[in-house]
């Protein structure tokens, strides 16, 4: 054991250069791991706030806002709880009895709850299970601002949770890539430990305890790091619109904060999963590639030094084509299943992350006959595409970075702008109105609207279902008014029934739902929380998602009417009715836009929020991809200088050996493009075909819109990739020729 210790030390410190490059990205991936760990815990607790409305009372009463229903968990009964959008307020019998025991306070911009100077005791005593009793920091949620606040600490959890999976799966990629390539460079100090009379196991312990001793180390530097840089990143969200102002997430990074001071900080589950995560990594990374190490003899070591042979051991096959039958599988049978799965983000950013880990697998194989496809002049143009092929080991070293960043530019954004696309023409081939008001608790003072056709008012709200008894599930839903004016003012994908047999008595589903059959009876919970039992009047196509259930005001509780669509008169001038609308209408923030107006401002291309947060979690990956890159090619560059001086001496120039590295770089860069647009191809074609599948059939009892496809097809983010594209050639080339000409043992420098 000492002996190979002292080894281990001897080879740490006479080939930094090449464990430098898997220092560096161990220690970035720990980084990135423990940011994100730290933003999802301080997203998982943020800070209860001071309340301001109900300062200066001790008690705030406010209605129930759950709605709890028994649902089944395998034999047993549990209890689900959904927010519901409209609780009811408070009612009069129980606020006589809280003004007994002390003035009840009311605020006009928090309506439904209510202050009271009494003590806690005394006031849950009076109310038991009729509304909830606040104290404390607790008051907060009573808060006009509060559910705004609840909303973006959720947003801020869901994208830390994406960018922390995509984060973690790039640099567990990266890592292990670059752990094996270090010990490709040492192919020929192996062969010579071998033939010096070391044995296979040997050979193993040595690699495994210099990955031990360099996976701690960059652990604990990427724990730092990670401290340091969580700040920064919660900035980034706030400066991004991702976050709310008020986040914060304690480290290195700001100096007002105390808790990084102490054992418990460093301690959290952040840094524990970032730690072990990098430790376990380099260990199992270079373990993986000491096995095949070790089993080489020292004749074949020696032989195959220079000239790749071999490179794709069956096991790999296996392994890689295994996770490829797995990838098209899980697109397929999703496909068969639930097509409308392939259009949730949390499939979109995951399920590709199994196609992309199958062509990593495979790289050596399906880089091999790349060089041999591209065709370059003069004698440059040979030794590039030879040593490109005939070092597969380095070319695919090079690739596999760029097809882990392009297939994840190129799948994450592109299936979240083909979604987006689809939802937009979904709307736009729904809506059938030319004008749409829009505002806060709105109302028409006047009636008839002077060139309106029809004109239907409708509220935003939900109602809750229980299905097959173990969830309960909550669909948003559009309260109208007149179902005959929104029969004129839409063009819904009626598959059966009809929407004007809409009643107070009725609702409208889509084919997402269990019971979906016209004629049914449903039990649902409406958005107060009230239970009632509604007959199914018409079913909607499932589409992208966004076909919501539709019901009557009566069985919208309080929600306040919050659109108008009108339809014009044939002739009608739209100004005078936008006018005559205008002042028709009275509320909040009234805006009368034409429908295509609207449809811009409500449904964009990608939101700005999510486009922000999907370009700064490629940002990460993109820079880490890139500083990986670079160290993966100034290791290679180090084990070159005999090859470099030999070609020097032959009668290469200076300008003709750099151009051959640029060359070799560029031939690499180019592999891995083509392999991240084929994994890419693949997941927006799984996309394309379930956009297809969700297609309304057209029907007897279809309406206006059900024989309308989505036919927005998918989109390819080809700014996104060639930016990514750019950076991985420029980091490559620079890298590649700047590392070949350190030192001038190789007569490249100078």
């Amino acid at each position: 054991m000492l002996t190979t210790l002292t080894t281990v030390w001897a080879n740490l410190r006479t080939r930094r250069h090449l464990f430098a490059g898997a220092f560096v990205a161990v220690a970035l991936g720990v980084a990135l791991v423990a940011s994100m760990g730290l933003g999802l815990a301080a997203a998982a607790d943020p800070p209860a706030g001071e309340p301001q409305r109900f300062a200066a009372q001790p008690v705030v009463v406010m209605p129930h806002n759950t709605l709890t229903v028994e649902v089944d968990r395998g034999p047993h009964r549990a209890h689900a709880s959904k927010k519901i959008p409209y609780p009811q307020p408070v009612d009069k019998e129980l606020l006589h009895e809280l003004a007994a025991l002390g003035a009840v306070h009311r605020d006009h911009l928090a309506p439904d709850a209510v202050g009271v100077d009494a003590s806690a005791a005394a006031v849950r005593e009076v109310v038991g299970d009729r509304a909830q009793v606040l104290t404390g920091s607790a008051r907060r949620l009573a808060e006009p601002g509060a559910e705004r606040d609840a909303q973006a600490v959720v947003a801020v959890r869901a994208m830390l949770g994406t960018a922390g999976g995509v984060s973690a799966f790039v640099a567990v990629f990266v890592t292990a890539s670059t752990f094996a390539f270090v010990v490709a460079l040492r192919r020929r100090e192996f062969g010579l430990l071998r033939l010096a009379g070391a044995t296979p196991g040997r050979v193993r312990r040595q690699l495994v305890t210099e990955a031990l001793v360099v996976g701690v180390a960059a652990s604990v530097t990427g724990c730092a790091l990670g401290s340091w840089g969580a700040p920064l990143l919660a900035r980034a969200l706030i400066d991004n619109g991702i976050a709310p102002p008020w986040f914060t997430v304690s480290g290195t990074a700001t100096p007002q904060s105390t808790s990084w001071n102490s054992w418990t900080y460093w301690t959290s589950w952040p840094f524990q999963l970032a730690f072990w995560t990098g430790l376990f990594v380099a260990v199992t990374g270079a373990w993986a590639a000491s096995r095949r190490a070790g089993r080489i003899g020292p004749v074949e070591a020696l032989r195959d030094a220079d000239v790749d042979t071999d490179v794709m051991p069956w096991s790999r096959r296996i392994v890689g084509a295994a996770l490829l039958a797995l990838g098209l599988g899980l697109t397929v049978h999703t496909l068969w299943t639930d097509p409308s799965a392939l259009l949730k983000r949390k499939t979109y950013t995951t399920q590709p992350m199994i196609l992309i880990t199958a062509a990593a697998a495979l790289a050596p194989l399906l880089v091999r006959p790349v060089p041999r496809l591209i065709r370059l002049p003069a004698a440059v143009g040979l030794l590039v595409r030879e040593n490109a092929a005939a070092s597969v080991r380095r070319t695919a070293a090079v690739a596999a970075p760029v097809l882990v960043t392009v297939a994840l530019a190129g799948s994450l954004m592109g299936s979240a702008e083909s979604v987006s696309a689809a939802k937009t023409q979904e709307a736009s081939e729904q809506t059938n109105s030319q004008l749409i008001a829009t505002g806060d608790e709105l109302s028409l003072t006047r009636r008839p609207v002077p060139g309106a056709a029809a004109v239907s008012p409708s509220a935003s709200t939900a109602v809750f279902v229980r299905e097959e008894g173990t969830a309960l599930l909550r669909s948003e839903a559009r309260a109208v008014t007149d179902p005959a004016a929104l029969a004129v003012t839409s063009r819904l994908p009626v598959v059966s029934g009809d929407i004007r047999h809409l009643d107070d008595r009725s609702i409208v589903v889509n084919e997402e739902w269990e019971h979906h059959r016209v004629g049914d009876r449903l039990s649902v919970w409406l958005g107060d929380g009230r239970r009632t039992s509604l007959r199914v009047a018409a079913v909607l196509a499932r589409g992208t998602g966004d076909n919501g259930a539709y019901v009557t005001m009566a069985n919208a509780g309080a929600a306040p009417i919050d659109r108008i669509d009108v339809r014009l008169t044939p002739g009608a001038s739209p100004a005078a009715v936008t006018d005559a609308l205008r002042a028709a209408t009275s509320g909040h923030d009234v805006r009368v836009r034409t429908a295509a107006a609207w449809l811009d401002a409500t449904h964009p291309r990608v939101k700005p929020q999510t486009r922000q947060g999907m370009l700064l979690l490629l940002g990460i990956a993109l820079t880490y991809t890139a500083i990986s890159l670079a160290g993966t090619q100034l290791m290679s560059a180090s084990v070159r200088d005999g090859e470099l001086r030999a070609l020097r001496r032959a009668g290469a120039t200076r300008a003709q050996v750099r151009l051959m590295l640029a060359g070799e770089a560029l031939v690499a860069v180019a592999a891995g493009t083509t392999l991240g647009l084929g994994v890419t191809a693949l997941n927006l074609g799984g996309l394309a075909a379930a956009l297809g599948l969700l297609t309304p059939e057209s029907g007897a009892g279809a309406g206006a819109g059900a024989g309308a496809g989505l036919e927005a097809g998918v989109v390819v983010p080809w700014g996104v990739v060639g930016s990514a594209v750019g950076v991985c050639a420029v980091v490559a080339v620079g890298a590649g020729v700047l590392g070949a000409g350190w030192g001038r043992r190789n007569d490249v420098g100078g």
